[in-house]
């Protein structure tokens, strides 16, 4: 039986150097994402969503990236799930993307908001049929009695809505605007490279490398 405290890893796939980092994230993001994807990571746009509720208790979940430019990170969901309700008294967040193939991490921080209405009628529209059917159905969140509950609700809104439902006003998507950056790569010896940009004053980034 192999014990936890004996599981090791070197890592030695790259490495992050100042002078060959970006000195904008955005950019060293987008390099990153589009290796992830080129490199067939599985599910390379999943991240983590830290939220602190009024209580100062933090919790995490996995939510897939929609969309990033020079506005913030985006992503879709339900406003009345524990998240919003966590993000509504508590707009500051941090997200991120651990690309284990690429020995590679990425942490964003920064405050949220809700991204406009027509923006997110867009991104829900263009969603598979039972995608839309099941924002309806979902009471994300919330206890129910049973799997039972969820095919019921689906089959009741797929017979009211047809193959038009609308975006329901609970649902609709979040736009991060990224304060704080890191770029972790893996490197031997536990002697890991990380990177952290962080916003100053005066719209510019500052870039400064961190201890592992």
């Amino acid at each position: 039986m192999t014990h936890l405290a004996d599981l090791r890893k070197s890592y030695e796939r790259a490495e992050l150097d100042e002078a060959a980092s970006q000195a904008d994230p955005l950019l060293q993001f987008d390099q990153w994402l589009k290796e992830a994807i080129a490199a067939e990571v599985p599910e390379p746009n999943a991240m983590t969503v830290a939220t602190v509720a009024s209580n100062l208790r933090p919790s995490t979940r996995v939510v897939l990236i929609k969309g990033y430019d020079a506005q913030g990170i985006t992503w879709y969901t339900n406003y009345e799930s524990r998240k919003g309700q966590e993000i509504a008294g508590n707009p500051y967040a941090a997200l991120q993307f651990h690309w284990v193939e690429l020995e590679r991490v990425v942490r964003i921080e920064g405050i949220v908001e809700k991204v406009g209405s027509q923006e997110s009628d867009v991104y829900f529209h263009s969603r598979p049929l039972d995608s839309r059917l099941g924002a309806w159905a979902s009471p994300q969140s919330e206890v129910i009695s049973g799997r039972g509950v969820l095919v019921a609700n689906a089959a009741k809104y797929a017979a009211q809505f047809l193959l038009q439902p609308p975006r329901p006003a609970h649902w609709g998507g979040y736009r991060l605007k990224p304060d704080n950056w890191q770029f972790w790569q893996g490197r031997k010896s536990r002697l890991h490279d990380r990177l952290r940009y962080t916003l100053a004053a005066d719209g510019r980034w500052l870039r400064e490398r961190l201890a592992p």
